[in-house]
Protein backbone atom coordinates (compact mmCIF):
# COMPACT_ATOMS: atom_id res chain seq x y z
CA UNK A 1 0.00 0.00 0.00
CA UNK A 2 2.99 2.56 1.17
CA UNK A 3 4.66 1.60 -2.31
CA UNK A 4 1.17 2.31 -4.36
CA UNK A 5 0.96 5.83 -2.36
CA UNK A 6 4.61 6.51 -2.91
CA UNK A 7 4.18 5.46 -6.60
CA UNK A 8 1.37 7.55 -7.23
CA UNK A 9 2.91 10.85 -5.37
CA UNK A 10 6.12 10.31 -7.97
CA UNK A 11 4.10 9.80 -11.30
CA UNK A 12 1.18 13.02 -10.62
CA UNK A 13 3.30 15.71 -11.55
CA UNK A 14 4.51 13.51 -14.62
CA UNK A 15 0.67 13.14 -15.64
CA UNK A 16 0.05 16.33 -15.34
CA UNK A 17 2.83 17.76 -17.28
CA UNK A 18 1.82 14.94 -20.22
CA UNK A 19 -1.13 15.89 -19.92
CA UNK A 20 -1.27 19.76 -20.15
CA UNK A 21 1.46 19.35 -22.90
CA UNK A 22 -1.05 17.16 -25.22
CA UNK A 23 -3.90 19.36 -24.20
CA UNK A 24 -5.24 21.05 -27.56
CA UNK A 25 -6.63 24.04 -25.86
CA UNK A 26 -2.95 24.56 -23.91
CA UNK A 27 -3.98 26.62 -21.03
CA UNK A 28 -3.77 26.07 -17.34
CA UNK A 29 -7.31 26.25 -16.53
CA UNK A 30 -8.62 23.37 -18.99
CA UNK A 31 -6.24 21.28 -18.01
CA UNK A 32 -6.99 17.81 -15.93
CA UNK A 33 -5.02 15.00 -14.95
CA UNK A 34 -6.57 12.73 -17.46
CA UNK A 35 -6.48 14.84 -20.75
CA UNK A 36 -9.88 14.83 -22.47
CA UNK A 37 -8.20 15.38 -26.11
CA UNK A 38 -4.40 14.85 -27.41
CA UNK A 39 -2.91 16.99 -30.17
CA UNK A 40 0.77 18.02 -30.96
CA UNK A 41 -0.12 21.96 -31.56
CA UNK A 42 1.63 23.34 -28.23
CA UNK A 43 4.65 21.28 -29.67
CA UNK A 44 4.77 23.13 -32.71
CA UNK A 45 3.69 26.56 -31.22
CA UNK A 46 6.79 26.09 -29.04
CA UNK A 47 9.27 26.11 -32.11
CA UNK A 48 6.86 28.35 -33.94
CA UNK A 49 6.75 31.31 -31.53
CA UNK A 50 9.57 30.97 -29.34
CA UNK A 51 13.44 30.60 -29.88
CA UNK A 52 13.22 27.39 -27.63
CA UNK A 53 15.60 25.52 -30.43
CA UNK A 54 18.54 28.25 -29.34
CA UNK A 55 17.38 27.53 -25.75
CA UNK A 56 18.14 23.79 -26.03
CA UNK A 57 21.39 24.59 -27.67
CA UNK A 58 22.96 26.71 -25.47
CA UNK A 59 21.93 24.95 -22.46
CA UNK A 60 23.25 21.60 -23.73
CA UNK A 61 26.85 23.16 -25.00
CA UNK A 62 27.36 25.22 -21.80
CA UNK A 63 26.32 21.93 -19.89
CA UNK A 64 28.43 19.74 -21.59
CA UNK A 65 31.45 21.72 -21.62
CA UNK A 66 31.28 23.03 -18.58
CA UNK A 67 30.55 19.46 -16.67
CA UNK A 68 33.72 18.18 -19.21
CA UNK A 69 36.02 21.02 -17.63
CA UNK A 70 35.17 21.52 -14.43
CA UNK A 71 35.74 17.17 -14.30
CA UNK A 72 39.09 17.65 -15.66
CA UNK A 73 39.92 20.03 -13.42
CA UNK A 74 38.41 18.46 -10.48
CA UNK A 75 40.25 15.11 -11.06
CA UNK A 76 43.64 17.26 -11.30
CA UNK A 77 42.98 19.10 -8.24
CA UNK A 78 42.34 15.88 -6.12
CA UNK A 79 45.15 13.75 -7.71
CA UNK A 80 47.00 16.16 -6.28
CA UNK A 81 45.70 16.89 -2.78
CA UNK A 82 45.34 12.97 -2.41
CA UNK A 83 48.93 11.59 -3.94
CA UNK A 84 51.31 14.72 -3.32
CA UNK A 85 52.63 16.10 -0.29
CA UNK A 86 53.10 19.98 -0.22
CA UNK A 87 52.61 23.40 1.92
CA UNK A 88 49.50 24.67 2.13
CA UNK A 89 47.96 21.53 1.00
CA UNK A 90 45.70 21.28 4.12
CA UNK A 91 44.58 25.15 3.85
CA UNK A 92 43.72 24.64 0.32
CA UNK A 93 41.48 21.76 1.26
CA UNK A 94 39.51 23.67 3.83
CA UNK A 95 39.55 26.83 1.04
CA UNK A 96 37.84 24.84 -0.88
CA UNK A 97 35.61 23.52 1.20
CA UNK A 98 34.76 26.67 3.24
CA UNK A 99 33.96 28.64 0.11
CA UNK A 100 31.21 25.98 -0.92
CA UNK A 101 29.28 27.11 1.79
CA UNK A 102 28.59 30.20 0.45
CA UNK A 103 26.34 30.20 -2.88
CA UNK A 104 27.91 31.74 -6.28
CA UNK A 105 24.69 34.20 -6.28
CA UNK A 106 26.00 36.00 -3.17
CA UNK A 107 28.46 37.45 -5.57
CA UNK A 108 26.72 38.13 -8.39
CA UNK A 109 26.79 42.20 -7.90
CA UNK A 110 30.77 41.66 -8.30
CA UNK A 111 29.90 39.37 -11.09
CA UNK A 112 27.99 41.67 -13.10
CA UNK A 113 30.10 44.60 -12.50
CA UNK A 114 33.45 42.70 -13.75
CA UNK A 115 31.28 41.57 -16.87
CA UNK A 116 30.47 44.90 -17.58
CA UNK A 117 33.89 45.48 -18.17
CA UNK A 118 34.86 42.37 -20.05
CA UNK A 119 31.73 43.12 -22.17
CA UNK A 120 33.23 46.43 -23.39
CA UNK A 121 36.79 44.86 -23.93
CA UNK A 122 35.82 41.00 -24.97
CA UNK A 123 32.88 40.68 -26.26
CA UNK A 124 33.21 37.34 -27.42
CA UNK A 125 33.01 36.46 -23.51
CA UNK A 126 30.86 38.86 -22.29
CA UNK A 127 26.83 39.30 -21.63
CA UNK A 128 24.66 37.33 -23.85
CA UNK A 129 27.15 34.77 -24.69
CA UNK A 130 27.63 31.17 -23.91
CA UNK A 131 31.19 31.37 -23.22
CA UNK A 132 30.85 33.90 -20.75
CA UNK A 133 28.42 32.03 -18.78
CA UNK A 134 30.59 29.09 -19.20
CA UNK A 135 33.47 31.18 -17.35
CA UNK A 136 30.96 31.77 -14.79
CA UNK A 137 30.07 27.55 -14.22
CA UNK A 138 33.33 26.54 -14.14
CA UNK A 139 34.12 27.52 -10.91
CA UNK A 140 30.92 26.65 -8.94
CA UNK A 141 31.59 22.93 -8.71
CA UNK A 142 35.05 22.45 -8.39
CA UNK A 143 35.04 22.53 -4.46
CA UNK A 144 32.58 19.89 -4.24
CA UNK A 145 33.70 17.38 -6.73
CA UNK A 146 37.37 17.62 -6.00
CA UNK A 147 36.32 16.58 -1.97
CA UNK A 148 34.21 13.56 -3.60
CA UNK A 149 36.97 12.39 -6.06
CA UNK A 150 40.03 13.21 -3.26
CA UNK A 151 38.10 10.28 -1.30
CA UNK A 152 38.10 8.04 -4.40
CA UNK A 153 41.66 8.70 -4.45
CA UNK A 154 42.28 8.07 -1.30
CA UNK A 155 41.07 4.13 -2.19
CA UNK A 156 43.14 3.30 -4.59
CA UNK A 157 46.09 1.63 -3.08
CA UNK A 158 49.59 3.69 -3.44
CA UNK A 159 51.62 0.75 -4.60
CA UNK A 160 50.02 1.23 -7.91
CA UNK A 161 51.58 4.64 -8.49
CA UNK A 162 55.02 3.62 -6.69
CA UNK A 163 55.11 0.69 -9.55
CA UNK A 164 54.50 3.05 -12.37
CA UNK A 165 57.04 5.45 -10.71
CA UNK A 166 59.43 2.66 -10.44
CA UNK A 167 59.32 1.56 -13.98
CA UNK A 168 59.88 5.48 -15.00
CA UNK A 169 56.68 6.73 -15.71
CA UNK A 170 56.17 10.37 -14.60
CA UNK A 171 53.43 11.62 -12.93
CA UNK A 172 51.31 12.84 -15.67
CA UNK A 173 51.89 9.46 -17.22
CA UNK A 174 50.31 8.03 -14.11
CA UNK A 175 47.31 10.05 -14.04
CA UNK A 176 46.45 9.39 -17.56
CA UNK A 177 47.15 6.04 -17.65
CA UNK A 178 46.67 4.45 -14.64
CA UNK A 179 44.58 6.50 -12.03
CA UNK A 180 41.79 7.77 -14.60
CA UNK A 181 40.52 4.65 -15.54
CA UNK A 182 40.56 3.67 -12.49
CA UNK A 183 38.41 6.21 -11.16
CA UNK A 184 35.61 6.78 -14.00
CA UNK A 185 33.20 5.94 -12.01
CA UNK A 186 33.71 8.84 -9.50
CA UNK A 187 34.31 10.90 -12.56
CA UNK A 188 30.96 9.74 -14.34
CA UNK A 189 29.18 10.62 -10.60
CA UNK A 190 30.40 14.29 -10.26
CA UNK A 191 30.03 14.75 -14.33
CA UNK A 192 26.51 14.11 -14.20
CA UNK A 193 26.12 15.69 -10.98
CA UNK A 194 27.94 19.05 -12.80
CA UNK A 195 25.57 18.32 -15.83
CA UNK A 196 22.10 18.51 -14.12
CA UNK A 197 23.24 21.50 -11.81
CA UNK A 198 24.46 23.47 -14.63
CA UNK A 199 21.61 22.95 -17.57
CA UNK A 200 18.88 23.43 -14.41
CA UNK A 201 20.63 26.63 -13.36
CA UNK A 202 18.56 29.69 -13.19
CA UNK A 203 19.14 32.77 -11.07
CA UNK A 204 22.91 33.63 -12.65
CA UNK A 205 21.52 32.80 -16.04
CA UNK A 206 18.82 34.75 -15.65
CA UNK A 207 21.03 38.03 -14.96
CA UNK A 208 23.73 37.46 -17.75
CA UNK A 209 21.63 36.65 -20.43
CA UNK A 210 18.87 38.60 -21.85
CA UNK A 211 18.56 38.10 -25.56
CA UNK A 212 16.37 35.81 -27.30
CA UNK A 213 18.86 33.36 -29.18
CA UNK A 214 21.45 33.76 -25.76
CA UNK A 215 18.97 32.00 -23.03
CA UNK A 216 19.47 28.80 -21.65
CA UNK A 217 16.84 26.54 -21.61
CA UNK A 218 15.45 27.12 -17.48
CA UNK A 219 15.68 30.84 -18.85
CA UNK A 220 13.28 31.15 -21.61
CA UNK A 221 11.06 28.43 -20.00
CA UNK A 222 10.75 30.69 -17.65
CA UNK A 223 9.83 34.01 -19.59
CA UNK A 224 6.82 31.35 -20.75
CA UNK A 225 5.05 31.72 -17.73
CA UNK A 226 6.16 35.15 -15.81
CA UNK A 227 3.57 37.13 -17.50
CA UNK A 228 0.81 34.47 -19.23
CA UNK A 229 1.01 31.89 -16.61
CA UNK A 230 -2.60 30.27 -18.33
CA UNK A 231 -2.09 30.57 -21.70
CA UNK A 232 1.33 29.16 -22.42
CA UNK A 233 1.16 26.77 -19.97
CA UNK A 234 0.75 23.91 -22.76
CA UNK A 235 3.66 25.02 -24.21
CA UNK A 236 5.61 25.52 -21.13
CA UNK A 237 5.03 21.97 -20.45
CA UNK A 238 5.43 20.66 -23.87
CA UNK A 239 9.32 22.47 -23.22
CA UNK A 240 9.70 20.84 -20.25
CA UNK A 241 9.33 17.09 -21.40
CA UNK A 242 11.60 18.10 -24.14
CA UNK A 243 13.76 19.61 -21.52
CA UNK A 244 13.92 16.17 -19.76
CA UNK A 245 15.57 14.56 -22.98
CA UNK A 246 19.38 15.85 -22.40
CA UNK A 247 19.40 14.80 -18.63
CA UNK A 248 17.35 11.39 -19.06
CA UNK A 249 20.15 10.62 -22.13
CA UNK A 250 23.36 11.62 -19.98
CA UNK A 251 21.82 9.46 -17.60
CA UNK A 252 21.15 6.12 -19.32
CA UNK A 253 24.36 6.74 -20.57
CA UNK A 254 26.28 7.08 -17.58
CA UNK A 255 23.81 4.94 -15.24
CA UNK A 256 26.13 1.68 -14.74
CA UNK A 257 28.34 3.88 -12.87
CA UNK A 258 26.37 5.52 -11.10
CA UNK A 259 26.14 3.26 -8.03
CA UNK A 260 29.45 2.09 -7.47
CA UNK A 261 30.85 5.95 -8.18
CA UNK A 262 28.63 7.33 -5.24
CA UNK A 263 29.71 4.92 -2.80
CA UNK A 264 33.39 3.81 -3.73
CA UNK A 265 34.71 7.12 -1.61
CA UNK A 266 32.47 7.20 1.12
CA UNK A 267 34.26 4.74 3.70
CA UNK A 268 37.85 6.93 3.24
CA UNK A 269 38.53 10.22 2.80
Amino acid sequence: MVLLVSLAFALFPIVFVVSAAINPLGTLSSTDLLPTGASLSNFGNLFRNTAFEWWFLNSVLIASVSAAVSVFLSALAAYAFSRMRFKGRRVGLLSLLLIQMFPQFLAIVAIFLIFTTVTDLWPAIGFNTPWGLLLLYLGGALGVNTWLMKGFYDTLPRELDESATMDGASHTQVFFRIMLPLVAPILAVTGLLAFIGTINEFLIANVFLTSPESKTLSVGMWGLVAGERNNNFGIFCAGTLLTAVPTVLVFQFLQRYIVSGLTAGAVKG
